[in-house]
Protein backbone atom coordinates (compact mmCIF):
# COMPACT_ATOMS: atom_id res chain seq x y z
CA UNK A 1 0.00 0.00 0.00
CA UNK A 2 1.54 3.20 -1.06
CA UNK A 3 1.84 6.09 1.61
CA UNK A 4 -0.76 8.26 -0.42
CA UNK A 5 -3.16 5.43 -0.22
CA UNK A 6 -2.78 4.84 3.47
CA UNK A 7 -2.67 8.73 4.30
CA UNK A 8 -5.87 8.78 2.87
CA UNK A 9 -7.06 5.61 4.09
CA UNK A 10 -6.17 7.43 7.52
CA UNK A 11 -7.90 10.63 6.64
CA UNK A 12 -10.91 8.57 6.27
CA UNK A 13 -11.06 7.48 9.42
CA UNK A 14 -10.29 10.34 11.19
CA UNK A 15 -13.44 11.52 9.60
CA UNK A 16 -15.94 8.64 10.22
CA UNK A 17 -14.45 9.12 14.40
CA UNK A 18 -15.26 13.13 13.80
CA UNK A 19 -11.31 13.66 15.05
CA UNK A 20 -11.87 16.92 13.35
CA UNK A 21 -8.50 18.83 14.43
CA UNK A 22 -6.50 15.72 13.93
CA UNK A 23 -7.67 15.74 10.87
CA UNK A 24 -6.78 19.30 10.55
CA UNK A 25 -3.56 18.84 11.98
CA UNK A 26 -2.44 15.74 10.20
CA UNK A 27 -0.46 16.42 7.19
CA UNK A 28 1.89 19.24 9.35
CA UNK A 29 2.16 16.73 12.15
CA UNK A 30 3.54 13.96 9.76
CA UNK A 31 5.86 16.92 8.54
CA UNK A 32 6.83 17.79 11.67
CA UNK A 33 7.37 14.00 12.53
CA UNK A 34 9.51 13.33 9.77
CA UNK A 35 11.60 16.67 10.49
CA UNK A 36 11.99 16.07 14.75
CA UNK A 37 11.72 12.57 15.09
CA UNK A 38 9.62 12.87 18.43
CA UNK A 39 8.69 9.41 20.05
CA UNK A 40 5.26 7.51 19.16
CA UNK A 41 4.16 8.47 22.60
CA UNK A 42 4.67 11.84 21.97
CA UNK A 43 3.46 12.04 18.41
CA UNK A 44 0.24 10.83 19.46
CA UNK A 45 -0.20 12.87 22.82
CA UNK A 46 0.26 16.07 20.77
CA UNK A 47 -2.59 15.12 17.80
CA UNK A 48 -5.07 13.93 20.58
CA UNK A 49 -4.32 17.09 22.60
CA UNK A 50 -5.04 19.18 19.87
CA UNK A 51 -8.73 17.35 19.36
CA UNK A 52 -9.24 17.45 23.26
CA UNK A 53 -8.80 21.09 23.36
CA UNK A 54 -11.19 21.77 19.87
CA UNK A 55 -14.08 19.56 21.65
CA UNK A 56 -13.90 21.62 24.82
CA UNK A 57 -13.57 25.16 22.94
CA UNK A 58 -16.95 23.45 20.98
CA UNK A 59 -18.83 22.60 24.42
CA UNK A 60 -17.60 25.86 25.71
CA UNK A 61 -19.38 27.48 22.88
CA UNK A 62 -22.53 25.59 23.15
CA UNK A 63 -22.39 26.13 27.00
CA UNK A 64 -22.44 30.00 26.08
CA UNK A 65 -25.10 30.15 23.80
CA UNK A 66 -27.30 27.93 25.65
CA UNK A 67 -26.67 30.12 28.95
CA UNK A 68 -28.27 33.31 27.57
CA UNK A 69 -26.37 35.79 29.73
CA UNK A 70 -26.81 39.31 28.69
CA UNK A 71 -23.27 40.52 28.86
CA UNK A 72 -19.84 38.77 29.15
CA UNK A 73 -17.96 40.31 32.53
CA UNK A 74 -15.81 38.91 34.69
CA UNK A 75 -15.46 39.45 38.28
CA UNK A 76 -11.95 41.55 37.51
CA UNK A 77 -14.24 44.34 35.94
CA UNK A 78 -16.49 44.65 38.82
CA UNK A 79 -15.58 48.15 40.85
CA UNK A 80 -15.25 46.70 44.32
CA UNK A 81 -13.84 50.02 45.18
CA UNK A 82 -17.09 51.76 44.60
CA UNK A 83 -19.31 49.70 46.33
CA UNK A 84 -17.43 49.95 49.69
CA UNK A 85 -20.53 48.09 51.30
CA UNK A 86 -19.97 44.89 49.28
CA UNK A 87 -17.58 41.85 51.31
CA UNK A 88 -15.45 41.17 48.61
CA UNK A 89 -14.08 38.79 50.21
CA UNK A 90 -17.81 36.77 50.49
CA UNK A 91 -17.77 37.55 46.67
CA UNK A 92 -14.32 35.98 46.14
CA UNK A 93 -15.43 32.80 48.34
CA UNK A 94 -19.21 32.55 45.66
CA UNK A 95 -16.07 32.31 42.90
CA UNK A 96 -14.69 29.34 44.04
CA UNK A 97 -18.36 27.86 42.83
CA UNK A 98 -18.51 25.32 45.77
CA UNK A 99 -22.14 26.71 46.35
CA UNK A 100 -22.83 25.15 42.93
CA UNK A 101 -21.88 21.34 44.24
CA UNK A 102 -23.25 21.97 47.39
CA UNK A 103 -26.80 23.03 45.46
CA UNK A 104 -26.87 26.21 47.50
CA UNK A 105 -28.62 29.48 46.31
CA UNK A 106 -27.17 33.24 46.18
CA UNK A 107 -29.30 36.61 46.50
CA UNK A 108 -27.64 39.24 45.36
CA UNK A 109 -29.87 42.30 47.06
CA UNK A 110 -29.65 46.21 46.57
CA UNK A 111 -31.12 49.03 44.70
CA UNK A 112 -31.09 49.31 41.05
CA UNK A 113 -27.58 50.05 39.24
CA UNK A 114 -25.55 48.68 42.03
CA UNK A 115 -23.76 45.82 39.85
CA UNK A 116 -26.40 42.97 41.22
CA UNK A 117 -26.52 41.70 37.45
CA UNK A 118 -23.30 42.01 36.85
CA UNK A 119 -22.43 39.98 39.70
CA UNK A 120 -24.67 37.46 38.71
CA UNK A 121 -23.31 36.90 34.72
CA UNK A 122 -19.58 37.60 36.33
CA UNK A 123 -20.28 34.15 38.13
CA UNK A 124 -22.07 32.70 35.42
CA UNK A 125 -19.79 33.11 32.84
CA UNK A 126 -16.95 31.34 35.35
CA UNK A 127 -18.99 28.63 36.00
CA UNK A 128 -19.40 28.10 32.55
CA UNK A 129 -16.07 28.48 31.92
CA UNK A 130 -15.43 25.51 34.61
CA UNK A 131 -18.16 23.40 32.47
CA UNK A 132 -21.17 23.62 34.37
CA UNK A 133 -24.39 24.26 32.48
CA UNK A 134 -25.98 27.82 33.40
CA UNK A 135 -28.73 29.71 32.39
CA UNK A 136 -30.06 33.19 32.33
CA UNK A 137 -33.54 34.29 32.47
CA UNK A 138 -35.39 37.58 34.23
CA UNK A 139 -37.92 36.70 36.48
CA UNK A 140 -40.89 38.14 34.56
CA UNK A 141 -39.82 36.54 31.38
CA UNK A 142 -39.33 33.30 33.49
CA UNK A 143 -43.12 33.30 34.98
CA UNK A 144 -44.64 34.41 31.24
CA UNK A 145 -42.88 31.44 29.88
CA UNK A 146 -44.43 29.19 32.78
CA UNK A 147 -47.70 30.75 32.09
CA UNK A 148 -47.62 30.02 28.17
CA UNK A 149 -46.49 26.67 28.74
CA UNK A 150 -49.62 26.03 31.11
CA UNK A 151 -51.80 26.80 28.74
CA UNK A 152 -50.51 24.93 25.96
CA UNK A 153 -50.30 22.02 28.20
CA UNK A 154 -46.79 22.06 28.33
CA UNK A 155 -45.82 22.66 32.24
CA UNK A 156 -44.10 19.10 32.78
CA UNK A 157 -41.83 20.02 30.20
CA UNK A 158 -41.04 23.25 30.95
CA UNK A 159 -40.33 22.22 34.35
CA UNK A 160 -37.66 19.81 33.58
CA UNK A 161 -36.33 22.30 31.24
CA UNK A 162 -35.97 24.63 34.28
CA UNK A 163 -34.83 22.09 36.38
CA UNK A 164 -31.94 21.38 34.12
CA UNK A 165 -29.20 24.21 34.55
CA UNK A 166 -27.04 23.19 37.53
CA UNK A 167 -27.01 27.06 37.78
CA UNK A 168 -30.35 29.26 37.06
CA UNK A 169 -29.96 32.69 37.30
CA UNK A 170 -33.05 34.80 37.78
CA UNK A 171 -32.53 38.35 37.71
CA UNK A 172 -34.25 41.27 38.25
CA UNK A 173 -37.31 39.86 40.70
CA UNK A 174 -39.60 43.48 42.38
CA UNK A 175 -39.27 45.49 39.50
CA UNK A 176 -43.10 44.43 38.58
CA UNK A 177 -45.54 43.09 40.63
CA UNK A 178 -46.00 39.36 40.68
CA UNK A 179 -49.63 38.28 40.38
CA UNK A 180 -50.91 35.11 42.62
CA UNK A 181 -50.27 32.49 39.51
CA UNK A 182 -47.11 33.80 38.48
CA UNK A 183 -46.07 33.64 42.31
CA UNK A 184 -47.15 30.30 42.08
CA UNK A 185 -45.28 29.14 39.14
CA UNK A 186 -41.63 30.62 40.64
CA UNK A 187 -42.79 28.80 43.54
CA UNK A 188 -42.76 25.74 41.33
CA UNK A 189 -39.44 25.76 40.03
CA UNK A 190 -37.75 27.10 43.00
CA UNK A 191 -39.11 23.60 44.56
CA UNK A 192 -38.03 21.47 42.01
CA UNK A 193 -34.61 22.62 42.43
CA UNK A 194 -34.33 22.75 46.20
CA UNK A 195 -31.39 20.85 46.86
CA UNK A 196 -30.94 19.74 43.52
CA UNK A 197 -29.64 22.86 41.69
CA UNK A 198 -28.47 26.38 42.33
CA UNK A 199 -30.28 29.59 42.06
CA UNK A 200 -28.53 32.71 41.43
CA UNK A 201 -31.83 36.06 42.56
CA UNK A 202 -31.30 39.24 41.99
CA UNK A 203 -33.90 41.54 43.27
CA UNK A 204 -34.07 45.26 43.97
CA UNK A 205 -36.16 44.56 47.40
CA UNK A 206 -34.72 43.19 50.60
CA UNK A 207 -36.20 40.15 52.54
CA UNK A 208 -38.64 41.85 54.56
CA UNK A 209 -39.81 43.77 52.05
CA UNK A 210 -41.10 40.58 49.42
CA UNK A 211 -44.49 40.63 50.40
CA UNK A 212 -44.60 43.66 47.98
CA UNK A 213 -43.55 41.96 45.38
CA UNK A 214 -46.49 39.36 45.82
CA UNK A 215 -50.13 39.71 45.70
CA UNK A 216 -50.15 37.03 48.67
CA UNK A 217 -47.71 36.71 51.07
CA UNK A 218 -47.97 32.44 51.23
CA UNK A 219 -45.72 32.08 48.06
CA UNK A 220 -43.17 34.59 49.23
CA UNK A 221 -42.67 33.11 52.49
CA UNK A 222 -42.73 29.50 50.83
CA UNK A 223 -39.87 30.76 47.98
CA UNK A 224 -37.55 32.71 50.73
CA UNK A 225 -38.24 29.28 53.40
CA UNK A 226 -36.32 27.41 50.32
CA UNK A 227 -33.99 29.65 48.98
CA UNK A 228 -32.40 30.82 52.26
CA UNK A 229 -32.01 27.45 53.57
CA UNK A 230 -28.78 26.94 51.44
CA UNK A 231 -28.14 30.39 50.41
CA UNK A 232 -25.56 33.07 50.74
CA UNK A 233 -26.98 36.79 51.05
CA UNK A 234 -25.49 39.58 48.88
CA UNK A 235 -26.25 43.31 50.11
CA UNK A 236 -24.85 46.28 48.10
CA UNK A 237 -26.18 48.98 49.24
CA UNK A 238 -23.74 51.72 47.66
CA UNK A 239 -24.30 54.35 44.45
CA UNK A 240 -25.77 53.36 40.95
CA UNK A 241 -23.03 53.65 39.14
CA UNK A 242 -25.35 55.29 36.38
CA UNK A 243 -25.83 57.88 38.70
CA UNK A 244 -22.25 58.38 39.78
CA UNK A 245 -21.53 58.88 35.80
CA UNK A 246 -24.50 60.62 35.05
CA UNK A 247 -22.99 63.40 38.37
CA UNK A 248 -19.27 63.20 37.26
CA UNK A 249 -20.59 63.74 33.19
CA UNK A 250 -22.96 66.78 34.78
CA UNK A 251 -19.49 67.69 36.66
CA UNK A 252 -17.39 68.11 33.95
CA UNK A 253 -19.91 69.67 31.60
CA UNK A 254 -20.43 73.22 34.44
CA UNK A 255 -17.31 75.08 34.06
CA UNK A 256 -18.47 74.87 29.97
CA UNK A 257 -22.28 75.86 31.27
CA UNK A 258 -21.50 78.33 33.67
CA UNK A 259 -18.76 79.66 32.30
CA UNK A 260 -16.45 79.04 35.51
CA UNK A 261 -13.66 77.02 36.46
CA UNK A 262 -14.28 73.61 37.39
CA UNK A 263 -15.00 73.11 41.22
Amino acid sequence: MSADTLYQQLRGHLAHLRLTAVADRLASALEAAERDRPGYTRFLHDLLAAEVDAVEQRRLAGRLRFAKLPARKTLDQFDFDAQPSLDRRLVEDLATLRFIDEHANVLLIGPPGVGKTMLATALGHKAIEAGYRVYYTTAADLVARTTKAALEGRWETTMRFWNGPQLLIVDELGYLPMPAEAASHLFQVVTRRYEHGSIILTTNRHIADWGHIFQDTTPAIAILDRLLHHATVVSINGDSYRMRAHRDAIRALRPAITGGEKP
